[in-house]
């Protein structure tokens, strides 16, 4: 069932959001400061290619400890992302979404490019993880706040 979503995902659509990912990636990449971000880019276009089966997760949930992506940095480099290119594909996500709306059989993909227009906001110490590790992260995340709480 993944594939054939992934498949007319990226046949109706997927491909232009893709793009646009790897384009702003390119973008930074070719700043040489932007290389953090454009490391993000590459990964979450891969991502928004074939977008059924994964999840983005924080990196910090999935490495148990913060690093320079997770920290103050992280937020500081969300924060010129979120201005420079974040809104931009959270638009073009949100736009792509209300089309697939529109057509009930639609709503899926739509959902789908709801999720990405979030992500497409604060990417730095984001990963993208198969459905199943992050179900397992999760169940231990609240494994440790019940403990925690005790």
């Amino acid at each position: 069932m993944r594939l054939l979503g992934n498949v007319l995902w990226f046949l109706l659509g997927g491909v232009f959001m893709g793009l646009s990912w790897w384009f702003f990636g390119v973008i930074a990449l070719l700043t040489i400061v932007g290389i953090p971000w454009a490391k993000a880019c590459f990964v979450i276009g891969q991502f928004t290619f074939f977008p059924f089966g994964k999840e983005s997760i924080s990196r910090k949930s999935l490495h148990q400890k913060e690093d320079i992506g997770t920290g103050t940095l992280g937020l500081i480099g969300n924060v010129f992302w979120f201005v420079f290119a974040g809104i931009w594909l959270a638009i073009g996500h949100i736009m792509s979404a209300i089309a697939c709306f529109v057509t009930i059989i639609g709503i899926p993909f739509a959902i789908q490019h709801l999720k990405l227009a979030l992500i497409s906001l604060a990417p730095i110490g984001q990963t993208i993880v198969d459905k199943e590790v992050a179900a397992v992260i999760r169940q231990k995340e609240a494994e440790d706040f019940v403990e925690q709480s005790r």
